[in-house]
């Protein structure tokens, strides 16, 4: 039967996608009412789901530009990046990160709909999912934490497409377009189209997170 429902969506063509799709309205940065919460224990929830272990990433994105006023009217320029500064490059660690599609190219990550990191990436259109490696730890924490300068004595490079942080070290990294953004519950649900993507020289373990705890790959 899978042989058959493969020949058939082969017969039938994949949907054809001419490009990036307009992103939905960004919802309320809100958590979910009330009237919406599930009959599960928040502690329970998280206790049971940390048994699935994950990989981790940086997810990051180019300054913005950011829009003021002139006397001769509105103006679009991106301001010098500076500490915590709001026009600088953003990023946060994400683990809720996975591959979506081959064709066309597409990954996927997903934020808290309270995220304040969430809206430059937004305004910037555009993004770079760095995976840390086992000797990345300390970046990781790094990148969890709000409302500090993240990148204060971090080694980057621009990705190759977005411009994009490239964050130095990690094992793999995937340059991408917004491609759409659906609700989730209190997350979105963010859907990236692959620009470009590539890996490091070297073999790194990769950095693991299970139980609310790193580790690491061993065979």
């Amino acid at each position: 039967m899978a042989a058959a429902a493969v020949r058939y969506l082969r017969s039938a063509g994949a949907p054809k996608t001419t490009g990036p799709v307009e992103p939905l309205p960004r919802p309320d940065l809100r958590a979910v009412g009330d009237d919406e919460r599930a009959p599960v224990d928040p502690a329970e929830f998280r206790r049971v789901l940390g048994n699935f272990a994950t990989g981790v990433t940086v997810v990051t994105s180019p300054a913005a530009p950011v829009e003021m006023e002139s006397e001769g009217g509105p103006t679009d320029y991106v301001v010098p990046a500076s500490p915590v500064s709001p026009a600088g490059p953003a990023g946060f660690a994400c683990q809720s990160f996975s591959s979506l599609s081959l064709e066309p190219p597409l990954i996927a990550f997903m934020v808290a709909r309270t995220s304040t990191t969430w809206p430059r990436i937004a305004r910037a259109g555009v993004f770079c999912v760095n995976v840390l490696g086992a000797h990345q730890g300390d970046l990781c924490r790094r990148f969890a934490v709000s409302g500090s300068d993240k990148f204060a004595g971090v080694e980057y490079d621009a990705a190759p497409v977005s411009g994009s942080p490239r964050l130095t070290g990690a094992p793999a990294w995937i340059d991408c377009t917004i491609h759409a953004v659906h609700t989730g519950g209190d997350h979105l649900i963010v859907v990236g189209r692959v620009d470009a993507l590539g890996t490091s020289d070297g073999d790194d373990a990769p950095l693991l997170f299970h139980r609310g705890r790193f580790g690491r790959f061993t065979s």
